[in-house]
């Protein structure tokens, strides 16, 4: 009896955990295979470039909206006939006025009803679809930029691209322990895991910051996702109609990471309450489509099914405490394979001997994202609404 209990665990662990152990294996081993990724090809300068609207959605922004328009400003300087356009969603403070101040175009949206980051960029896009734009850029209101982002955009959008992700970073990992392991977390996620994907030639993913689409792909597939997730929920219906997001790493967003305990806990059980949303909605229709033979929603299934580190880690763990020998081999492989995956990205990213140091207070981290579970149980809820997590600085 209590073998056979062992036994179900154990089978139990292995089919949460061997999905996304697999899923990180294939990405690693990808992303370091040499082999181009998407470049900016130089004779796409000469060609027409294409006019692009950079998309801002702003929630109660107004203590920084005004830094992230400007620094916009130099990027916009560097390409030519981009427009930033601020989307003032939901706001009860002057988020809309210090935007126009620092000169970006704004629209004004007011529904009780349909709250969220999706909801406001829906409205955006069939407002300016309306108007000759080419393609959208989406910059979150607490972000700064790289000076040629925009003019990177517009040149893969040149060469024939239709939807692309850029790189998204942590940009003060110096203002706490915690700050710097999220930006360890990001390099994995954000930057070596696309890079895998991009090189493997799938759809690399929507990030929420840093993204663009082009006309064509927003009018087939309208951004219609108003779930807390709504990147990746839309991610999810691009892949599914047939599109694909390409990766460009030339180019980078930054956004500050809430280093005071509270802001972190919000923003972490936000993104990652959505987050179990979506695999509780989406991963038993995206297996069937596998099953069907849909072979382009592997990729989106596997990333649902691997969970976030802190969790795969510690179900790992648990997995080891089974004794049963080939079950512990397969765990202590798998967590290995973890440490591989997070030293690569580090590596990868250009990052040091502060960052590996920082690897070490990762236990404690765990188990601070353990006493967030009930927080992230209700933001998984169906509606769970947006929240603008609080800076610091």
């Amino acid at each position: 009896m209590v073998q056979a209990v062992v036994l179900l665990i154990a089978i139990a662990l292995l089919g949460l955990t061997l999905p996304g152990t697999l899923e990180l294996l294939i990405l690693t081993l990808a992303a370091v295979y040499p082999k181009k990724t998407l470049q900016i090809n130089p004779a796409s300068a000469e060609a027409k470039l294409p006019r692009l609207a950079v998309v801002m959605p702003a929630h109660n922004e107004a203590a920084g909206i005004g830094a992230c328009v400007a620094d916009l400003q130099t990027s916009l300087g560097k390409a030519a006939g981009c427009e930033l356009v601020v989307i003032a969603d939901n706001c009860q403070d002057d988020t809309a006025a210090i935007a126009a101040k620092a000169g970006a175009r704004v629209l004004v949206r007011h529904n009780p009803v349909e709250r969220g980051k999706g909801y406001a960029l829906d409205f955006a896009f069939k407002t300016l679809l309306t108007e000759n734009f080419d393609g959208f850029i989406v910059i979150d209101a607490d972000s700064r930029v790289d000076e040629t982002l925009i003019s990177d955009f517009q040149n893969v959008f040149a060469q024939g691209v239709d939807a692309v992700q850029c790189r998204y970073r942590i940009a003060n990992p110096e203002a706490s322990r915690r700050s710097r392991l999220q930006y360890i977390a990001w390099l994995a996620f954000n930057e070596l895991r696309l890079l895998g994907r991009e090189k493997l030639g799938v759809s690399v993913g929507i990030l929420g910051n840093g993204f663009a689409l082009s006309r064509a792909v927003l009018e087939a597939v309208p951004y219609e996702a108003g779930s807390i997730a709504e990147d990746m929920e839309y991610h999810l219906r691009l892949v599914n109609a047939g599109y694909k997001m390409r990766y460009l790493d030339t180019v980078t967003v930054f956004s500050d990471a809430p280093n005071q305990g509270t802001n972190a806990a919000v923003q972490r059980t936000r993104w990652e309450g959505g987050r179990f949303r979506l695999i509780i909605d989406h991963v038993p229709a995206l297996f069937l489509g596998v099953l069907r033979g849909q072979s382009r929603l592997l990729e989106p299934l596997a990333e649902l099914l691997l969970l976030p580190l802190a969790y795969h880690v510690l179900l790992l763990l648990f997995t080891f405490l089974i004794p049963l020998a080939s079950v512990q081999y397969y765990a202590a492989t798998a967590l290995l394979l973890v440490v591989a995956h997070v030293l690569i990205a580090i590596r990868w990213a250009g990052g040091g001997l502060d960052d590996i140091k920082t690897l070490a207070s990762v236990p404690f981290y765990i188990l601070w994202k353990l006493t967030l579970i009930s927080k992230l149980w209700r933001n998984a809820r169906n509606n769970a609404q947006w929240q603008r997590t609080d800076r610091e600085s």
